[in-house]
């Protein structure tokens, strides 16, 4: 299966992705990278890596109709069968839903339903929950409201800052992510599984 993977930064989902389809733990190919914004360390690392890149910017455009047609188009011109938002900080919008909907996966750094949006972990910390996480969910029209594939849980330390609980929370990320992916490669239901983390 062919995969498209959006990103907006440092890129270590992509970086996770790649390694396990490099060792044989997930099933497809990367065919090429899209970002929202130039000079991110997500597209050096696949420029590095032979990977396709392209880069579609929101303030290029008029409104974000016109952005959201464009980066259905930077998709589609890589003949994607699955699109993976690796810390794709912008919400993707009818067009880029209406071509590829259902076949769209994030990971986000939160336990969902709960702490949607951006800052979780600060979300969290701030809630005194003890429990923190990730969660692979395909993705629709709201904010990180898509069914849940699976989901990854580690405890919340008393130590916890927000930077410390997100490095923490990457690792399962790391490791839940690509798992999830190699089952909708493949034609497997993913479980609606819990992977824990230290």
């Amino acid at each position: 299966m062919r995969i498209a993977v959006l990103v907006s930064g440092r890129g270590s989902n992509l970086r996770a992705l790649a390694e396990a389809i490099g060792d044989h733990r997930c099933a497809g190919a990367i065919v090429g990278v899209v970002a929202d914004r130039p000079g991110c360390d997500a597209l050096a690392f696949a420029a590095k890596r032979g990977i396709p890149t392209s880069v579609v910017r929101p303030q290029d455009f008029d409104d974000r109709e016109r952005w959201d047609a464009a980066l259905a188009d930077a998709i589609a011109a890589f003949d994607a069968e699955w699109v993976v938002l690796a810390g794709f900080l912008r919400i993707v919008g009818p067009e880029v839903l209406a071509r590829f909907g259902g076949r769209i996966v994030n990971v986000h750094p939160a336990l969902l339903p709960s702490f949607p949006g951006l800052h979780a972990p600060r979300q969290a910390i701030d809630a005194g929950a003890t429990v923190a996480g990730c969660t692979v969910h395909l993705v629709d029209a709201g904010v990180d409201t898509g069914p849940i594939l699976a989901q990854g849980v580690l405890p919340i330390r008393s130590d916890d800052d927000e930077t410390t609980l997100h490095a923490r929370i990457q690792r399962l990320e790391h490791r839940l992510l690509p798992a999830v992916v190699d089952a909708l490669v493949t034609g497997r239901s993913p479980r609606m599984a819990l992977l824990m983390g230290d």
